[in-house]
């Protein structure tokens, strides 16, 4: 009898720790009440509903992990469990997602779908031998060049200003070499600072991102000509994912690829209200044909210098070829 109870309690025990939720902590730059952070918030409650509270997602908002290099080596530690991350952040990764956002090479929606569709389970497959799920995709909008007190009409307006850069970023370097201009290189919090002080007065960025940022605030000029679409994406750890129950596992991961499609969707279309909104109080600088023609010759100049080391030829001209 005394083993039997021994063991009823041992099992009474195992079910009560099997009961806990489970918490999966990500991390994330945007702000909580943003259009991101309210897509988010729904995957939350999702998860908790359909899980019956057994996985509990916690989201780390407004770069409260540190900026998305910070995250990225969070999730190798484990301290994090996931994070969505721009292009930028995905890239640590995998370098070669940076194809999906190259300076010039874009001029749609379409185009990119085209190539993300194509390239997708490459992708995904260059992530998983990292320990990693790419769940999804999610957009940030499409940049433009924005700038205070001057217009950067071509290519030639940089001369004497002070454009940023991330400091994370792999692409943008390129295009300001090509056009001989010294960028400000920081991380996305300090930004804001900069371009108060006008140590910035020049950067690429989509209109909903500028807005979020609180950007926008500090610049008076928006061109009508897209540099490049801004892209994201939801990782989850491997490790953590299957230390999951099948059916726990599979609810994250439907609902996660759910919500990417939902971000992608809310985001494009909050993107070009925001470009409205900023033409509304900015000065519109729409480029020449022959102003037009020196942002091409300059992109292709990037594009070379690019692949020369920060993205294969090869599958720079796979993504040409694709777009032709």
């Amino acid at each position: 009898m005394a083993r039997l109870l021994s063991t009823l309690l041992g099992l009474s025990a195992a079910a009560a720790l099997a009961a806990e939720p489970v918490t999966l902590k990500l991390g994330s730059l945007a702000p909580r009440e943003s259009p991101w952070g309210q897509v988010l918030r729904a995957w939350v409650k999702a998860v908790k509903e359909r899980t019956q509270g057994g996985v509990v997602i916690e989201v780390f908002w407004n770069g409260s992990q540190g900026d998305e290099a910070a995250q990225l080596s969070k999730l190798k530690t484990g301290q994090l469990d996931g994070a969505v991350v721009t292009g930028v952040g995905l890239s640590l990764f995998d370098p070669t997602v940076n194809v999906l956002q190259v300076p010039g090479l874009y001029q749609s929606w379409a185009q990119l779908d085209a190539v993300r569709s194509a390239l997708a389970p490459r992708f995904e497959a260059n992530f998983d031998t990292l320990g990693l799920v790419l769940v999804g995709w999610g957009d940030v909008g499409l940049d433009r060049w924005m700038s205070k007190g001057f217009a950067l009409a071509s290519p030639e307006d940089f001369k004497g200003k002070r454009p940023w850069v991330w400091r994370e970023d792999a692409l943008l370097p390129a295009v300001y070499q090509a056009a001989t201009v010294v960028p400000v290189a920081t991380g996305v919090p300090e930004v804001l600072p900069e371009l108060s002080t006008g140590n910035v007065n020049a950067l690429s960025i989509s209109a909903l991102g500028a807005e979020q940022l609180q950007w926008a605030s500090r610049l008076d000029h928006v061109s009508s000509a897209i540099v490049a679409p801004n892209i994201g994406g939801m990782v989850l750890t491997k490790a953590r994912l299957e230390a999951l129950p099948k059916e726990h596992r599979a609810i994250v991961l439907e609902t996660g690829r759910l919500t990417c499609q939902a971000l992608t969707t809310r985001i494009r279309t909050e993107d070009e209200k925001a470009f409205e909104r900023l033409k509304a109080r900015m000065t519109v600088v729409t480029p020449t044909p022959a102003q037009a023609a020196q942002w091409k010759e300059l992109y292709a100049e990037a594009r070379a210098r690019l692949a020369k080391g920060a993205l294969p030829a090869a599958l720079l001209q796979e993504v040409e070829t694709l777009l032709k």
